[in-house]
């Protein structure tokens, strides 16, 4: 059932991610608007959420938080997580934590696009 919820949220969330890049793109042509757009909501959806799952709705099924948390949001955007996870490590006061995982989430993640990139040949 876990896998079901998951599936179910992952596919709405992306759903939604592409419904913003089917408003956003013939507005926006020069700046990636759907996908900054795509992390925004789902960050703000992914804290708003955590914070209900957490303070509120502590007893709810774990397939609810799955499809909700990790279903929806991840297919959203898993920028989401990442954002989620820095705030964890300020949180609890990991500053160089966080600014390291920052630093190398994006610095790496940009040289691994490039890096597979250029094995496919371009």
């Amino acid at each position: 059932m876990h896998y079901l919820a998951i599936f179910a949220g992952g596919g709405l969330g992306s759903l939604c991610r592409y419904g913003i890049s089917k408003i956003s793109i013939p507005y926006f042509t020069n700046f990636p608007i759907h996908t900054l757009l795509a992390n925004l909501f789902a960050s703000a959806i992914l804290g708003f959420l955590t914070g209900l799952f957490l303070l509120k709705f502590s007893s709810a099924a774990d397939e609810w938080k799955l499809f909700a948390v990790t279903g929806f949001c991840g297919g959203f955007s898993t920028f989401s997580t990442f954002s989620l996870e820095t705030f964890k490590l300020i949180q609890n006061d990991q500053f160089f934590l966080a600014f390291l995982y920052v630093l190398i989430s994006v610095a790496v993640c940009v040289g691994m696009v490039y890096a597979g990139y250029v094995l496919a040949g371009n």
